[in-house]
């Protein structure tokens, strides 16, 4: 029998709560997820939020590179329906990243790829599965790991200049 599945924090900047606006760039190896990062303003009082873009200059940006990755999904649930999503019970929270352990999502890929002639179970060995909960969304990918850079500026820029380097 498959152990449970389980979640484990990871140490990854954490997400503004407001409008992190995150960006996802994906090619047959390569992922990038870009999005703002939580830097309290001490002065904001709670009145007057200001509004943000993609190309609102003078933020704190998060890059996620995972070079190379399996598969990744994107979209629901947000903050407000996270009690949804199937490893809630687990303790998926809004506004964290988590590895999720024994991941049934890796052996359902792994049970997929059996039909290819040239499948071993070995091929998906060393993956893990990660789960980052953001305000309006929520993105889950399979890679062997990931980098994390920082960078100032707007966030859909920080992104382009990323998917342009090597």
């Amino acid at each position: 029998m498959a152990a449970s599945e389980a979640l484990v924090p990871i140490d990854v900047p954490p997400s503004s709560g407001g409008a992190p606006l995150p960006h996802v760039f994906a090619d047959e190896h390569r992922l990038l997820i870009a999005y703002i990062v939580n830097t309290p303003d001490p002065s904001f009082d709670g009145t007057n939020p200001r509004s943000i873009s993609p190309t609102t200059a003078g933020q704190s940006i998060a890059i996620l590179t995972a070079d190379p990755y399996r598969v990744f999904q994107f979209g629901p649930p947000n903050d407000e329906a996270i009690r949804g999503h199937r490893l809630y019970e687990l303790g998926l929270q809004p506004y964290s990243a988590f590895e999720v352990l024994n991941s049934s999502w890796i052996a359902s890929q792994e049970k997929a790829n059996r039909v290819h002639s040239s499948h071993t179970p070995e091929l998906f060995s060393g993956y893990r599965h990660f789960i980052l909960t953001f305000h309006d969304s929520t993105l889950e990918f399979i890679a062997r790991s990931f980098s994390v850079s920082l960078h100032q500026g707007a966030v859909l820029p920080a992104l382009m200049a990323a998917v342009a380097s090597p």
